[in-house]
């Protein structure tokens, strides 16, 4: 992973709004959404962060923390939200590093444990997450799974 780099938006404001717009590319959540979030973490606001993995100046991976991550779980706070690496990078610890990398950032600001919730079973273990209980997501038929990283 050495050719990646792994910043945090208030490293690199410049990417901002090319940030919020990737993350809305890959999730539709709406892009106001992700530069209201954003903002407020660049301008120290919240200590809940936004990271991105890049290669060259091109992002191939990213994630956020923020307060809830659309779940009924309100006590559950922070969660690690909009996960996602590029297809052509995916099997090259890209995600993994980007998570070990958040954990330590929120450590670091005397934020832990932290959240997140995903459907995927498996691969949060290997960084050291733990499968908690299941959560209702906000309009969601099914139940979803909770981890945390103590």
């Amino acid at each position: 992973m050495s050719e990646y780099k792994i910043v945090t938006l208030r490293e690199r404001k410049d990417l901002a709004d090319k940030a919020a717009n990737w993350f809305h590319s890959k999730w539709g959540v709406p892009v106001e959404a992700y530069k209201e979030c954003i903002d407020a973490y660049i301008s120290n606001e919240t200590e809940y962060g936004w990271y991105l993995c890049l290669d060259g100046e091109k992002i191939i991976g990213g994630m956020g923390v923020i307060e809830n991550d659309f779940h009924d779980r309100k006590d559950l706070t922070p969660n690690v939200c909009a996960v996602y690496t590029e297809e052509e990078y995916r099997g090259k610890r890209v995600s993994g590093n980007l998570l070990d990398y958040v954990v330590e950032d929120c450590r670091a600001h005397n934020i832990s444990p932290v959240y997140l919730v995903t459907d995927h079973i498996g691969f949060y273990e290997r960084y050291g997450w733990e499968f908690l209980c299941m959560v209702q997501g906000d309009d969601e038929p099914d139940m979803t799974r909770m981890y945390i990283h103590r």
